[in-house]
């Protein structure tokens, strides 16, 4: 019966919608309720479903039709008119064959974030979320040499208001990566690096924080190397932990 209780928020949590007290209490029962948990997750992945599908469009048989009557009726006038309408349709073609690749481009990118965003939930719900466990940078990032092919560096947190709690390796889609896990006032933020070379879609520098489904995200690339910055903390904090991150591996 109490999880039933925070079943029915489910949706209005996701959207960010609950009052700051039960956003927190929330927070804190998906974290400690697997059930729940795995609800989350799977209402986070139907409405990234939702959101690639609504941004589809195919046009319609009469809007064809008409656009074939029209060309038609114009090729009749005469030759001019006709070269006119074929240099139309080829502009046409490019740009629909540039919008195309723009929203193919977008389509990735919204994949990946999906699943960064499951990724960091799953770790989150598991009741191991990392595999080598130390608040000590220096021991956590020689665990990671061996496991994935490439070098990293983490900044130091000890004068500052993050925590540490260990790392974790991960995948997203094939590439392998680092998965680590930080808290700030009882918040946990994921960080996953992956070989930007390996990374699907179009990608930019910027580290701009953005909303993503009931997360707050930044990702940039530097060294070679794209990073993610996830979690429910608020865009202050990510932002404060993205410019650790940054000036570490500057």
């Amino acid at each position: 019966m109490v999880c039933e209780s925070w079943k029915a928020k489910l949706e209005t949590y996701l959207d960010g919608e609950l009052p700051s007290d039960e956003m927190r209490a929330f927070d804190a029962h998906v974290h400690g309720c697997s059930s729940c948990a795995a609800d989350t997750l799977a209402r986070v992945r139907m409405k990234r479903g939702i959101q690639a599908a609504g941004k589809r469009f195919a046009p319609t048989s009469e809007f064809r039709r008409r656009v074939q009557s029209t060309i038609a009726t114009k090729t009749r006038r005469s030759f001019h008119l006709t070269w006119m309408f074929a240099a139309a349709l080829s502009i046409l073609a490019v740009v629909g064959l540039l919008s195309t690749y723009m929203a193919v481009r977008r389509s990735s990118r919204e994949q990946a974030y999906g699943e960064i965003a499951d990724l960091h939930v799953a770790a989150l719900a598991s009741s191991s979320p990392v595999d080598v466990v130390s608040t000590d940078r220096h021991t956590v990032k020689p665990w990671f040499q061996g496991k994935i092919p490439f070098a990293f560096d983490l900044p130091e947190v000890q004068n500052s208001e993050f925590s540490l709690l260990g790392g974790r390796m991960t995948y997203l889609g094939q590439t392998p990566g680092a998965h680590l896990i930080y808290t700030v006032r009882k918040h946990e933020i994921s960080v996953f690096v992956f070989r930007e070379a390996a990374m699907r879609g179009g990608w930019d520098n910027s580290s701009a924080v953005t909303k993503q489904v009931s997360f707050n995200l930044a990702t940039w690339s530097q060294g070679g190397l794209r990073y993610f910055v996830i979690g429910d903390a608020s865009t202050a904090d990510i932002d404060n932990l993205t410019k650790l991150f940054k000036a570490a591996s500057s």
